[in-house]
């Protein structure tokens, strides 16, 4: 059992430190100094999200498997994490086609890059109220 209680703890940690690179972004964005510095910083930790998101579903996983939990918030959850990747995905899309020279697209990337976080932000503590309710 010891090794299920050390998944849970994995699990809450990685969720912790996903939050923690989201809140990290949006801030960055926020106190912009330049475009470049903004988007060195973000594409520096867009592996390191992906990463702990995989962790996050990887952990959770192995923690439904074991204890044989298929319910509405599980699929939640996972749900969830698919939409965060797939939101982080596009982000970075829109991100790597803008050119240092090109100012109307990185003033409209900065705002669509508050709103993709602030999504994400928002998913993660809705699926965390409702599966603390359920």
């Amino acid at each position: 059992m010891d090794i299920m209680a050390s998944s849970i703890t994995a699990h809450l940690w990685a969720i912790y430190f996903l939050l923690g690179i989201m809140v990290f972004n949006i801030l960055t964005i926020l106190n912009q100094i330049s475009f470049i510095v903004m988007a060195r910083r973000i594409k520096l930790f867009t592996p390191i999200f992906h990463t702990l998101n995989a962790i996050v579903i990887y952990t959770g996983v192995i923690y439904m498997a074991f204890h044989h939990i298929m319910n509405f918030a599980v699929v939640l959850m996972l749900v969830a994490s698919i939409f965060i990747m797939i939101l982080e995905i596009k982000r970075y899309k829109k991100l790597r086609v803008i050119k240092s020279t090109d100012l109307k697209l990185q003033e409209s990337f900065k705002g669509y890059a508050k709103k993709i976080y602030a999504i994400e932000i928002a998913t993660m503590i809705v699926v965390y109220v409702i599966a603390k309710v359920f």
